[in-house]
């Protein structure tokens, strides 16, 4: 049993076997249909039970997919209906019979301690479907994506971050130091990450470089990645914010100065930080990597449950 909370946490070796999995599997799924199950069903008579404490479309679909695709069934909970939001049932109680029940949890939640919490007491595999310092499954995903459109190891390449420092953005710092590749961060000073990820950053050899510079930060990038400016939950003057972002509008002009064949990767929902013609574009790949993530979680069930070949 592994759980799935952190990319800094997991080996590397081990986030590569997750990769190569998922490359395979979704090689042999070209004629399938969403809910044909894979070959030997290697979930079968399995559960997965999912709770979401924050709005959910990609995440939901994608683990109900994958794990109906691996021959398993998911069951998805909704905190206002459980004892435990209601102050009821402990934490330590509620994983008791999630354990009983379930062969896995998946939490996505607006808080840390409650993961970490619920891992103290789970006696089966934890899996961070996003919380606020985190967003694991979506960057392991992506890596996923660059790689199979770049058809090159992403340790080879160089990757942009333009935006707001967020959870996102931890698990892409995260993976940059796991997998080695060049990773330039470009906001404004203000939103730069925050103490404990920069001594994290500065603890570890990397590749990483933080400028209050849009082209700068793009200059010759292979990939450039974004996400809402406005996060969800997000208690701040919103207009002030997209103001102090303005500079760091994703369009036309910002993209021209990486390289002619860049891609351009949103993990969605969008707002204003990319004009419509560069999300629309040729370079945005952000459908296909929206529905990488399926393959991907297939690959983490199976390493959190120990199957994985």
């Amino acid at each position: 049993m592994k759980n799935f909370i952190n990319l800094k946490d997991i080996p590397v070796k081990d986030l590569k076997k997750i990769l190569i999995d998922a490359k395979r599997r979704k090689r042999f799924r070209k004629k399938f249909e969403n809910l044909e199950v894979d070959k030997g069903a290697p979930l079968k008579g399995k559960l997965l039970i999912q709770m979401f404490e924050k709005s959910s479309l990609r995440t939901r679909l994608s683990f109900y997919l994958a794990t109906k695709q691996l021959g398993g069934s998911t069951l998805s909970l909704r905190p206002d209906e459980l004892h435990l939001s209601k102050g009821g049932e402990s934490i330590q109680d509620t994983a008791k019979i999630l354990s009983n029940f379930g062969n896995a949890f998946m939490l996505r939640t607006d808080s840390d301690e409650k993961l970490e919490e619920f891992k103290k007491y789970l006696s089966i595999p934890l899996i961070n479907g996003l919380s606020p310092s985190s967003h694991p499954t979506q960057i392991l995903s992506d890596i996923f994506t660059v790689e199979e459109i770049k058809k090159k190891p992403i340790s080879s390449l160089s990757i942009a971050w333009i935006g707001d420092s967020n959870n996102v953005l931890n698990s892409l710092i995260a993976a940059s130091i796991k997998f080695s590749f060049k990773l330039r961060i470009g906001c404004p000073m203000k939103y730069k990450p925050n103490k404990k990820i920069m001594q994290y950053i500065k603890s570890k050899r990397n590749k990483i470089f933080i400028v209050n510079d849009a082209k700068k930060a793009v200059k010759g990038v292979d990939v450039i990645f974004a996400d809402k400016v406005i996060s969800m939950n997000d208690k701040v003057n919103k207009i002030k914010k997209l103001n102090q972002f303005k500079k760091f509008k994703i369009n036309k002009k910002l993209m021209s100065f990486a390289k002619k064949d860049c891609i351009f990767l949103h993990c969605l929902p969008r707002d204003k930080e990319v004009e419509e013609n560069v999300f629309l574009s040729k370079q945005s790949k952000v459908w296909q990597q929206a529905l990488n993530r399926v393959h991907v979680q297939k690959s983490i069930l199976l390493y959190c449950l120990d199957k994985l070949r």
